[in-house]
Parts: structure tokens; C-alpha cells; sequence
């Protein structure tokens, strides 16, 4: 072979999809018990099915605030967040006094009603009953924990908080070492790891009073309040209780143009996602995101939301 042939060669090797330059991502997720890991796990399967130059793995982590500090050490590229940790993190308040965070997010895919479950025969029916009950407000590191500490501390409640992992949590319940825990619905329904301690002890969502609902609809405007109808799960009356949104965050280190790919493929999927979360079946992400959003979109995913028609408000829009 001659010298120009080679060079020729070597030239369309190095053009060639095997050649060419990929993006390894690495996804902070949750809990892998939770509804919402197995939601990231098709994410992730999207991007490696779907998204050329792009390959992902998904981790489990502590949740929305792991997942922020995790960002801003270089050790993820996306992960799960709560909208209103999001909020904090750009803003540099609560947990990230001082501290704003270089965040954006991608999309949003559910509503996160926030369910104080406790088992039945613990004879507790209102929050102001957890006082000096073991209770734990959310995993390490997770909104839910942020979240609920900030509502107790609101309402001038309060409860014996166990620490833990939802494992561990779920099986203390289930021995009688804790009474309940607060963890995250799926969408209108109850989590699967709350259901899993229902297959052993029957259960109870307590509920927030009027005046509580109002309360933090006054004092805490980085979230929701939200009214449950009855059927979270079997036998489960109507209940009223805080929310958030619950999306994908990322840095300013993501590419516009992975950013724009990525939203393409996850907004085009009909089927993936709905496998994963049974409640997006008949959901829009893009409504959603534009519902429960607090902070800026990425470039690449208002360049996406601008293509498709969708105006942004003032919150979601990128800084110039």
C-alpha cells in the first residue's frame, strides 16, 4: 500500500462513527428502591439507545442534594433534583447559604407529593401526634429531608427523626423500630417502597389541617401544597400535603448541543419512560417542566422548548 494510500485510510478511519469523539455521562439518580431510580435507568437507556456520541451510566445517590454537591465537585454530569432545592442552590439560600450553585435544569417529569406514612398501629393521627415518634424525614441528603425538616420547622412540629437509607427505613418500619417515614409519591399514587411496608403492616398517611396548608402556602412558596384524592392506594383516604417538582439538572459544563440532543431523544420517547413510571402515560413533559420550573433551562433545553412552540417564563429562561 502506498504512503498516500495509507494516510487516506488512516483519515477515514478517524472520521468513522467507531473513531469518533463520546461523551461519557455519569447520572445521579436516588434511592434504587425508589419508583424515581428505575425512572433514570430509562434515561440513561435512552441516551445510550437514542443519542449518538453519547453514552451514560446511572448511579444510585443520597437524592436531590447529593446530587448537587456531586456536580459541583466534577464527580456527576446529571442528576435528579427537586425544584425547590434547585431554587436554593441558584439562589445561594437555605442549605446553600452563600453558596449559589451553578445549575440548570433540562426538563421536569413529575409532580413529588411529599406522604408522611406511618404504620396504623402506631395510633398516630395528625402530625402534631409524631411528637417524640421515631420518624424519618427523608434519606440522607434528599429534598424530602431538607423539605420536611423545613416544614416541621414551620409549622413548630415536631418528631424523633431516624436517619437512614429507604432500605433500612422501610425495614425498621416493617420490625416496629420506627413508626414511618416521609417519602415521595408517584405522582398521585403511593412509592413502591411504600407499598412494600403495606404488604406487612397496614399503613396511614397523615394529613395537614387547613390552617397547616395554609400556613405553608404563606410562608414557604417554594412549594406546593397539594390535595390527594382518595386512592393513593387501597383504603387510603383524600389528604392534603406539600409537593414539588421533581427533573434533571445539570451544570454549565454540559454542552449545548449534548444538552439539545438529549432533550430531543427524552422528549420524542413514547414508551421508555412511561415503562419505567407508569404515571407519565398520559403526562407532557414539557407542561410539566413549564409548571413546576424554578430556575433557568439549560441552552440546549430552551433551544428545545423555543424550536417546539412552548414560551418560556421569565424563571426558565437562561441568563444571556
Amino acid at each position: 500500500m502506498t504512503r498516500p494510500t495509507l494516510a487516506l485510510t488512516a483519515a477515514l478511519l478517524c472520521a468513522s462513527p467507531a473513531f469518533a469523539q463520546q461523551t461519557d455521562l455519569l447520572i445521579g439518580s436516588t434511592s434504587a428502591s425508589s419508583s424515581h431510580y428505575g425512572y433514570f435507568v430509562a434515561v440513561g437507556q435512552i441516551v445510550n439507545d437514542q443519542v449518538d456520541g453519547i453514552s451514560a451510566a446511572v448511579v444510585e445517590t443520597g437524592a436531590t442534594m447529593d446530587n448537587i454537591r456531586r456536580m459541583a465537585r466534577g464527580q456527576m454530569d446529571m442528576g435528579l433534583v427537586t425544584t425547590n432545592v434547585a431554587q436554593h442552590a441558584v439562589s445561594g439560600t437555605n442549605d446553600f447559604e452563600g453558596d449559589a450553585q451553578d445549575l440548570s435544569l433540562l426538563w421536569v417529569y413529575t409532580g413529588a407529593p411529599q406522604n408522611v406514612i406511618v404504620r396504623r398501629d402506631a395510633g398516630i393521627d395528625s402530625l402534631e401526634a409524631l411528637a417524640g415518634a421515631r420518624i424519618n424525614p427523608g434519606i440522607r441528603g434528599s429534598a424530602t429531608e431538607s423539605t420536611t425538616e423545613a416544614v416541621f420547622e414551620t409549622l413548630g412540629l415536631v418528631a424523633d427523626w431516624v436517619r437512614g437509607s429507604t432500605t433500612d427505613i422501610v425495614d425498621a418500619i416493617k420490625d416496629n423500630r420506627a413508626v414511618g417515614y416521609v417519602k415521595s409519591g408517584s405522582g398521585l399514587r403511593l412509592d413502591a417502597s411504600t407499598m412494600d411496608v403495606a404488604t406487612f403492616t397496614p399503613i396511614d398517611v397523615l394529613s395537614l389541617t387547613p390552617e397547616q396548608a395554609d400556613m405553608l402556602r404563606a410562608e414557604m412558596p417554594d412549594i406546593s401544597v397539594l390535595d390527594i384524592p382518595e386512592g393513593a392506594a387501597e383504603g387510603i383516604p383524600a389528604y392534603t400535603t406539600w409537593s414539588f417538582g421533581v427533573g434533571v439538572g445539570v451544570t454549565s459544563k454540559m454542552s449545548e448541543e449534548d444538552a439539545y440532543k438529549i432533550v430531543s431523544a427524552v422528549m420524542a420517547d413514547e414508551t421508555v419512560q412511561v415503562n419505567a413510571l407508569a404515571e407519565l402515560r398520559d403526562a407532557s413533559l414539557a407542561e410539566l417542566t413549564l409548571q413546576y420550573g424554578t430556575v433557568p433551562l439549560h441552552p440546549g433545553a430552551a433551544r428545545w422548548f423555543e424550536e417546539n412552540g412552548h414560551e418560556l417564563p421569565e424563571q426558565l429562561r437562561p441568563a444571556e
